[in-house]
């Protein structure tokens, strides 16, 4: 069983894209990680990136959960990017390896190493668009989900979601692989999905059709998950994870900035205090846009105060 479901404390990594693009200077086309799997330069600046995680979880004494650079490696993004079929699955694969390896390396020192796929919706996760029925949506997320089964991965977690059905035939395809799924949807600045859907109605449309392992929220401020958990009930125990953006502007506004919004990591550590009154203990905690281990050492330390 995955740690994190008996109530194992997880460290996790932060706004990968936006770290490497405004703290380190590296173009990501399509804001797209994955290809950096197929350099050298590239795997040692990924591999650079999740050893300061991994300080972060033996400073707090909880595990790590590692999230493979696949936000974007699938088909319609890897299409644009030059990445056919053949491609994608190899670089998929690529990257779990390398998660693999880096297990290997922290094991001594961090109990509880947890590698994880990490998917990403079809299209713009701010703007739904067209919205895929969930058997279109499986069909459509198997490839990736099957290379994250057969190069080792422990479970897939499916990142920036912004609709039910997307997220339903994501665990659907997860649960064909064999593999544990966390489902992760994002929040606009009312609390709501991009969709316009509640929190608590999304997560019970997809627990009522495929029951993911668990729910998180990401690249959302802590205001903004504030005015989701409104609502009371026991749907928030369904909720085992929080990856927060540094900046509580919207997602618009986050789009168009050419300058990093990573505001002081006190400041997220401290909004998120001020929500735990409304939530469960929650075993996984990170960041998203705008944030780095700065900010997730900040929500650590908070957390053990």
């Amino acid at each position: 069983m995955l740690p994190q479901l008996q109530g194992r404390p997880m460290v996790t990594d932060g706004g990968m894209e936006t770290d490497l693009i405004f703290n380190h200077h590296v173009e990501l086309p399509c804001f797209a990680a994955f290809p950096l799997i197929d350099t050298a330069t590239g795997q040692s600046l990924l591999r650079r990136y999740y050893d300061g995680y991994a300080a972060v979880a033996r400073q707090a004494g909880a595990g790590l959960l590692l999230e493979a650079p696949t936000w974007r490696a699938n088909p319609d993004w890897g299409g644009q990017l030059g990445y056919g079929p053949a491609d994608l699955a190899r670089v998929n694969a690529a990257a779990i390896a390398m998660l693999v390896q880096l297990r290997e390396s922290y094991v001594a020192t961090i109990t509880d190493v947890i590698i994880s796929g990490m998917a990403g919706p079809r299209g713009d996760g701010y703007q739904p668009g067209q919205l895929m029925e969930p058997d279109a949506a499986a069909a459509y997320h198997r490839p990736q989900i099957q290379a994250f089964a057969d190069a080792g991965a422990d479970m897939v977690t499916a990142l920036t979601l912004a609709d039910a059905s997307e997220a339903t035939g994501i665990v659907q395809a997860g649960r064909g692989a064999g593999l544990p799924v966390a489902i992760s949807f994002t929040l606009e600045t009312d609390g709501r999905l991009p969709s316009g859907v509640p929190l608590t109605q999304a997560i019970a449309e997809v627990d009522a059709a495929a029951a993911p392992d668990y729910f998180l929220v990401n690249c959302a401020h802590p205001d903004h998950v504030a005015l989701a958990l409104a609502e009371p009930g026991p749907w928030r125990e369904r909720l085992l994870g929080m990856r927060y953006n540094a900046s509580p502007k919207s997602h618009a506004e986050l789009d168009e900035a050419t300058e990093l919004d990573d505001d002081d990591p006190s400041l997220l550590a401290a909004a998120h205090q001020r929500l735990t009154p409304l939530l469960p203990p929650l075993p996984i905690l990170g960041g998203c846009c705008g944030t780095d281990a700065r900010h997730v050492a900040a929500l650590w330390n908070a957390r053990q105060s």
